[in-house]
């Protein structure tokens, strides 16, 4: 049996504190640096529009395409929207949150100080003792779990500033949309009036008819019915104005519909316009897309912490205790001085942190599936409202021929008319085709501008700048 002196004892023990020292130092250098790679997002766009609208005109503008419209109206509701908006507002507070909550985090690998005070007595209850005390720990982030941490923390902000910023793409296309169908309302009112003007002319016409025998009691009837007809469909634009004046006012958060809307003005119209740009370059700003790539580094995050934990956690510690006896017959003050290395670690889990490290593996494949889908589908999203704004410019300028056709049928009615070579009967049918004609016209360019509004909302917007080193790798 080996016997060793107490000073052979004491170069033994300085020994081995040497040599952990030192094969501690080597392991927090080594593990410092370890951390999940955040895997490589692919960019699954085609190199261009399958479809594309050959006019020329204005450049996609993704901040500030509602301008197109050139209508000072609609710019001023669409500020006072951005600013007074309820959602807007409710989004805003939630990324000041998450502002907070990332700052407080800040702070999670960091040396803390703690004061705090209590009172104990000796087991026999003979004295009493106030203490008072500093205590400090830090909490090393090895392993990859500051990395990790930093990921999450700052991910959780971003997915905020994306929230907010999607919300205020929709809110832009709302008040768009809403101004939108309103004006046109007002402008399919105005027309159907004056086919229910030429309806009634179109009944007297009838009658004065059949009062000399030269037309039929149903030729009359027909007439009628054709008039009640025309003042039903007359009703109808009245109840799209209400609702949409309504909606704009909740947009605007508030109850009562700006004054402004109830005068009828001049429809909005769209120029010529083309989209040059291919969908990478429009599509990248979408929010669900942005959102999905902040999963993704999100689920890395998380798969760092868990790997982390299947390594110990270090870190420090240190307690500064004042003790005084209060109950003694004697009053005495101690002071103890407290600091060593604090080591964590699970040694049977029964697999449980393996298990946990093979569901975030799994998070993190699921995360950059999703990613792979929100691309594909904004893709084709946009391609389909692409498709659909040509098509509906297309119909636009189909109406717009159409009607100088009935324009120019009406003028040779009057004419024929003004001559003598024709009744009342074909003028009327011939404005009742150029008042058809207007609402065709006024459906289509309403269509357009829809098509305008949901091309853009498929884009979406511009993302304000996101939190620095949320991915120091990043998504590639």
């Amino acid at each position: 049996m080996l016997m060793l002196d107490a000073r052979q004892m004491r170069k033994l023990a300085r020994a081995w504190l040497r040599a952990t020292a030192v094969a501690c130092a080597g392991l927090f250098a080594a593990c410092a640096s370890w951390h999940t790679t955040v895997p490589d997002l692919p960019k699954d766009t085609p190199a261009d529009w399958q479809a594309r609208n050959a006019a020329a005109g204005l450049a996609p503008d993704l901040d500030h395409w509602w301008r197109a419209f050139g209508d000072p109206v609609l710019d001023d509701l669409i500020e006072r929207a951005q600013h007074d908006n309820l959602n807007i507002q409710i989004a805003g507070e939630r990324l000041l949150a998450a502002r907070a909550v990332r700052h407080t985090k800040r702070g999670e690998f960091w040396p803390n100080l703690n004061f705090r005070t209590f009172v104990e007595t000796t087991p026999n209850a003979s004295t009493g003792f106030l203490e008072v005390g500093l205590d400090s720990t830090w909490e090393f982030g090895f392993f990859g779990r500051a990395t990790a941490s930093k990921r999450i923390n700052l991910s959780d902000e971003n997915l905020a500033i994306i929230d907010e910023a999607a919300i205020r793409v929709s809110v832009v296309a709302e008040v768009t949309r809403n101004y939108i169908e309103l004006r046109a309302a007002q402008a399919r009112a105005q027309v159907l009036d004056d086919v229910v003007a030429a309806r009634r002319r179109q009944v007297e016409l009838a009658q004065k008819r059949l009062t000399t025998r030269m037309g039929s009691q149903l030729e009359a009837d027909h007439a009628q019915a054709e008039l009640l007809q025309a003042q039903g469909e007359a009703s109808e634009p009245a109840l799209t104005v209400t609702q949409t004046a309504q909606a704009l006012a909740v947009l605007l958060g508030t109850t009562t519909p700006d004054p402004v809307l109830r005068a009828a003005a001049k429809q909005p119209q769209l120029p010529a316009i083309d989209f040059r740009q291919a969908p990478a370059d429009l599509v990248r700003t979408r929010a669900d897309i942005r959102r999905a790539e902040q999963n993704v580094v999100r689920a890395a995050g998380e798969l760092g912490i868990a790997r982390a934990d299947l390594w110990p956690k270090f870190g420090l510690y240190s307690t500064f205790i004042s003790s005084t006896a209060l109950t003694s017959s004697r009053l005495n003050d101690d002071f103890v001085f407290i600091a060593g290395p604090t080591i964590s670690l699970p040694i049977v889990d029964w697999g449980a942190r393996r298990q946990i490290v093979n569901a975030r593996e799994a998070a993190l494949h699921a995360a950059v599936l999703a990613y792979r889908e929100a691309v594909i589908e904004g893709v084709a999203e946009a391609q389909t409202a692409l498709v659909q704004f040509d098509t509906k410019s297309a119909l636009v300028e189909s109406a717009q021929k159409t009607l100088a056709l009935n324009e120019r049928g009406a003028q040779s009615a009057q004419t024929m008319q003004r001559i003598g070579l024709g009744d009342g009967l074909e003028t009327v049918g011939a404005n009742l085709a150029v008042a058809q004609s207007r609402l065709q016209r006024n459906l289509a360019a309403r269509d357009r501008a829809l098509a305008y509004i949901a091309l853009y909302k498929a884009f979406g917007g511009t993302i304000p700048p996101l939190a620095k080193d949320a991915n120091p790798e990043g998504p590639h």
